[in-house]
């Protein structure tokens, strides 16, 4: 069962497009709540939200009494959750809730009992400018070359990840940036689907140029200094008994 987990920033005005479509994809796919996380709106999606609540029963809110990023709100919708699954969306309406199905088919290909699988959604067309899309690819080039995560855009907010995987990663701000590479360090094995991705209508992006690239660099080298200190996870620690003879 899944939880539709979506963060939102000032989103007011894309909230009810989506959840209506969101509703739409439960009707194919076993989604059994949508967990939106308002991260310190300034505009009237807290308001937008509590009225739609009367509405839709499987809708549930977070409220971050301010800004805290993506990354705690991604964590917040995490703990919130229900449901064994989650699917993290963007709120601007640029993610399509139908390519949710092609998240669970892949994911029903990959899994067996117990395993640890993570389903990825890459954008076949971005609907962005292009300096955004230029930026994003140099991004993505040189997060791959550094951290090796077998991730071609991992800026494709569309993702499926068990809950028990996902809270077990390290947790720090913008380690969204770096799920893929996370997942990996602890032994998820990543499956990627191909996915579309539509013009904004309403509302701007959060993330610039300059506060991507500059914010991006850093975080970089943050998170490849802590996967490569990753303690070994394959050993298996022996007791020994006062009983044993030495």
């Amino acid at each position: 069962m899944i939880s539709v987990v979506v963060p939102v920033l000032n989103e007011a005005e894309n909230i009810h497009a989506l959840i209506t479509e969101i509703g739409m994809a439960s009707a194919f796919s076993p989604i059994r709540e949508i967990v939106y996380v308002d991260d310190g709106s300034t505009d009237d999606t807290l308001k937008c939200l509590r009225a739609l609540m009367a509405e839709v029963p499987m809708l549930r809110v977070v409220h971050h009494d301010r800004p805290l990023g993506q990354s705690a709100a991604f964590q917040s919708g995490a703990r919130a959750a229900t449901q064994q699954l989650l699917v993290f969306m963007d709120g601007d309406l640029q993610n399509d809730p139908a390519d949710i199905a092609l998240l669970i088919g892949r994911y029903r290909e990959k899994a067996a009992p117990g395993a640890k699988i993570a389903v990825l959604g890459q954008r076949a067309i971005r609907n962005d400018s292009g300096l955004r899309r230029i930026s994003s690819v140099l991004a993505n080039k040189l997060r791959a070359k550094v951290l090796s995560d077998g991730t071609r855009d991992t800026g494709c907010s569309l993702k499926m990840i068990r809950r028990e995987d996902f809270l077990a990663l390290p947790y720090f701000d913008h380690m969204h940036r770096f799920l893929p590479a996370m997942l990996l360090r602890n032994g998820v094995e990543l499956a990627h689907v191909q996915v579309s991705h539509r013009a904004r209508i309403h509302g701007r992006s959060k993330y610039g140029f300059w506060n991507r690239a500059l914010v991006g660099a850093v975080d970089l080298m943050g998170a490849a200094w802590l996967i490569h200190r990753r303690l070994p996870t394959d050993y298996r620690p022996q007791e020994i008994s006062k009983a044993e003879p030495q």
